[in-house]
């Protein structure tokens, strides 16, 4: 578990490095991994209609509700990975 959690926060760092600004898509996707793995499933109330990026950060945080917390991390390290070798 430590390890992971330790390539979880190198990816966390690694992704600020990019050279270009992922598409929305990667965004989301980053987004919600992160939020999975930190935070567990999505809480709140979903954003009304008006905000929009709210709203799409919110829909894509609750596809992955029961994830597991190990499974978003390697999901959101392997993004990171795949984004940093797309964008050299």
């Amino acid at each position: 578990m430590a390890e992971i959690q330790a390539q979880f926060e190198q990816a966390q760092k690694d992704v600020k490095t990019l050279t270009k600004r992922p598409d929305n898509n990667d965004m989301l996707f980053l987004y919600a991994h992160f939020k999975q793995a930190s935070d567990g499933d999505v809480k709140g109330s979903r954003p009304g209609m008006l905000d929009m990026v709210g709203r799409a950060k919110y829909d894509a945080w609750a596809k992955l509700k029961g994830t597991s917390n190990d499974k978003a991390m390697r999901m959101y390290i392997d993004k990171v990975s795949s984004l940093l070798k797309s964008h050299k």
